[in-house]
């Protein structure tokens, strides 16, 4: 059997859609094709919805300026000074960072009567030129300090060693304090801070600091301290009263 044609239905005519076809119920051609449902319209895909694409930002360069470099401490020329066997050569060797430079020479019987270091002291050596080191304060200022000899036969050369300096510690033995007046009249001449340092030997003085000041005759803008040559910070302190003394004369000179 080809087809089953109901009896109620009129025959289609000859080339024309049959009235039960797909054609002509739902409008479309037979044959194959997408579900799309009854009389619905195909379904078109949709794509996904996708957020746009943002570059990121370009890497921000941070320019890092070269730090410049350090600039070296301001040289301070500091002398030490005072009459012969004081204690200067040990004052400039207990605070330098460096190996100090010394001049000393063996004292010989050609000394006697000439260099008398004192009965208290073991001396057996001499300055005959100079003592040199150095100290580093801080990042901005280091101290080159230049130890004097203490005989009188060598008092020439104290003109070329203050030559330059900003000031000066006067180290004293308060048992001999006449040793130290040709070092006070030389700076106060000269017209050079100084500080009067006076070497307390064996931890103790022979007088009290009011009764030195009364002696060596000097005035009350002359600063007058105790310290111990052979200690690191006790000459520490003593330097640090020179320089601030030095900074101070620099201050007034400036403003007048």
């Amino acid at each position: 059997m080809d087809s089953v044609r109901s009896p109620d239905r009129p025959p289609s005519p000859p080339g024309g859609l049959s009235a039960n076809s797909a054609t002509a119920r739902y409008g479309q051609p037979p044959g194959p094709g997408p579900a799309t449902g009854y009389g619905l319209p195909p379904v078109v895909a949709t794509p996904a919805y996708r957020p746009p694409v943002v570059p990121p930002p370009a890497a921000t360069v941070r320019r890092v300026r070269p730090t410049p470099p350090a600039s070296p401490p301001i040289p301070v020329k500091i002398l030490v000074a005072g009459g012969f066997g004081v204690g200067k050569t040990t004052t400039v060797g207990a605070i330098s960072e460096i190996a100090p430079l010394t001049t000393e020479a063996e004292m010989t019987s050609a000394g006697i009567g000439v260099d008398d270091p004192g009965v208290r002291s073991a001396k057996t050596t001499t300055t005959v030129a100079m003592d040199f080191g150095c100290v580093t304060i801080d990042r901005s200022l280091k101290l080159y300090l230049f130890g004097t000899p203490g005989q009188a036969r060598f008092g020439f050369m104290w003109d070329d060693l203050a030559r330059g300096a900003l000031g000066a510690l006067v180290v004293v033995d308060s048992a001999r304090l006449d040793d130290c007046y040709p070092a006070i009249d030389f700076f106060e001449r000269a017209g050079l801070p100084f500080v009067v340092g006076v070497n307390a030997f064996d931890g103790r003085l022979a007088h009290d600091l009011g009764a030195i000041r009364w002696a060596l005759a000097i005035g009350e803008h002359v600063p007058l301290v105790r310290f111990d040559a052979r200690d690191r910070l006790s000459v520490r302190d003593a330097l640090l009263v020179v320089l601030d003394r030095a900074l101070d004369r620099a201050t007034r000179d400036r403003g007048a």
